[in-house]
């Protein structure tokens, strides 16, 4: 099957309502990412020296050299940066999450201990803060195995939550299939948590972010002061905040490095941001594991109809009545490049719509044939689909005085032999008086405007149709 597995729609536009703890308007989740003793080092048995996310400009890897001034960068992190953030969150009361880097972990015990002390969770980060990209599925699956191993062996628990950061397009996958994680957070799709299915398994993700992040203090575009970071955060969250009031609460991470806000000319925006936030009522702090917690036991997964994962015949079974006795439409609908978009009704119609609109006149016109006149001796003789029979119900044509009868008998008669074909109407969208109106207004016009006025009426009750079924 021709399939496209990116998930461009989401949730739509109606999200679910969060239902956060306290009638929240805004989770408000801090990330500390701890990667400091896990970066690229030859110390750590890596090619090169570490390049990523530090205050060194254009910074490049030193393969097989040590790179004194990038180690003591890192080094910052974890002996200063850390406990400033300690004290930060701890006198503020605001639990975070913790994504760390097992190899960094087993090198920073006290850290780890003042984490635990802290009631922070320890979430992982991989087994090193290395680049997976070019991991081939084997290794990559074993490191995985190794960080949690090393994790639970560091700290005494298992992680419940996976983010690698520097991941392969087989990461998410990879941590699905462990079958351990409460959540993973490989994504930066979306304001809410939701479930993602990956062999036979309901996986909770919980986005994370690269906009809300301490990190575009060592990238470009990015923050340059304390300020430029404060306003970011705070103009985020105003917003957020405006939506939960609204009665559409959503989900803020921020995502921050021990040695890059660490330092005291940025934290300071940290702090003038935490001093904004807790001036609002109706803002929760959790840590992540409780925004898993929660959303599972208020929004578990649910089993729902997938169109795009369907077979050919199970989808034409499912979907070849839509379009009129033309199962050719869904056929031709199976062929084109569905993904996840496809499975809701607007989505599915879609589809449909443009295996009517790519076939010839004449197929049009077969479509525009199946259909039964309204009110007519098919009707009469029960002999309407399911679909039919309810719709012309719907609109009262199932109760018609014999004089009405007698009308709209001789008005299908007579659109027939000008056009060639039935007058065809939504009827759900219109009662009786409104049929009659039409049929009246629309039956002396050239058969080119009803052609193409009766494909519109069709697509529409193929619209109607679908939003009963999904």
């Amino acid at each position: 099957m021709n399939r496209y597995p990116r998930d461009l729609r989401g949730y739509g536009p109606n999200p679910p309502h969060p239902q956060w703890p306290g009638d929240a308007k805004v989770a408000v989740q801090f990330v500390l990412n701890y990667e400091e003793g896990g970066e690229n080092c030859v110390l750590h048995g890596d090619a090169a020296s570490e390049a990523f996310l530090s205050d060194i400009p254009g910074a490049a890897q030193w393969p097989g050299q040590r790179h004194w001034n990038m180690e003591s960068l890192y080094d910052y992190g974890a002996r200063a940066g850390f406990w400033r953030l300690h004290r930060l969150f701890t006198g503020a009361g605001i639990p975070v999450t913790i994504y760390g880097v097992a190899s960094a972990l087993a090198r920073n015990p006290e850290q780890v201990a003042a984490m635990q002390s802290a009631g922070w969770e320890i979430a992982s980060h991989g087994l090193k803060w290395v680049e997976h990209k070019d991991m081939p599925p084997e290794d990559e699956r074993a490191a995985i195995a190794e960080a949690v191993r090393l994790h639970t062996e560091v700290t005494g628990e298992a992680p419940r939550g996976w983010y690698t950061g520097r991941c392969s397009e087989n990461t998410v996958d990879l941590v699905t299939e462990q079958g351990r994680f409460d959540y993973i957070s490989d994504t930066y799709d979306d304001d809410l948590p939701y479930w993602r299915q990956h062999a036979g398994r309901d996986q909770l993700i919980i986005p994370y972010t690269l906009e809300a992040n301490d990190m575009r203090f060592a990238t470009a575009p990015g923050w340059v002061t304390g300020q430029d970071f404060f306003t970011y955060l705070r103009d985020a969250f105003d917003v957020l905040y405006s939506e939960g009031q609204a009665g559409a609460p959503k989900m803020m991470s921020i995502g921050l490095h021990c040695r890059l806000i660490g330092r005291p000319g940025k934290i300071k925006g940290l702090m003038q941001f935490i001093e904004h936030l807790q001036a609002h009522e109706g803002v929760w702090c959790p840590r992540r594991i409780e925004i898993a917690e929660h959303w599972a036991a208020t929004h578990p997964p649910q089993a729902r109809t997938r169109p795009s994962t369907m077979d050919r015949d199970t989808f034409v079974g499912a979907y070849g009545g839509v379009f009129e006795h033309s199962a050719w439409v869904a056929e031709r609908a199976h062929d084109l490049e569905l993904g996840p978009a496809h499975d809701s009704a607007v989505g599915l119609h879609n589809a449909l719509c443009r295996a009517f609109r790519s076939a010839t006149e004449d197929e049009r016109l077969g479509v525009l044939r199946a259909h039964p006149d309204l009110a007519g001796k098919l009707a009469q003789a029960k002999r309407l689909t399911a679909e039919s029979t309810a719709e012309q119900a719907g609109a009262g044509l199932d109760a018609l005085t014999d004089a009405e009868r007698d009308q709209f008998t001789a008005l299908n008669d007579a659109y027939v032999a000008k056009h060639g074909f039935p007058f065809i109407i939504a009827v759900r969208d219109n009662d009786k008086a409104s049929i009659l109106a039409a049929f009246t207004r629309r039956i002396d016009n050239p058969t080119e405007t009803e052609l193409a006025e009766a494909c519109k009426q069709v697509e529409r009750i193929a619209q109607l149709r679908l939003e009963d079924m999904l």
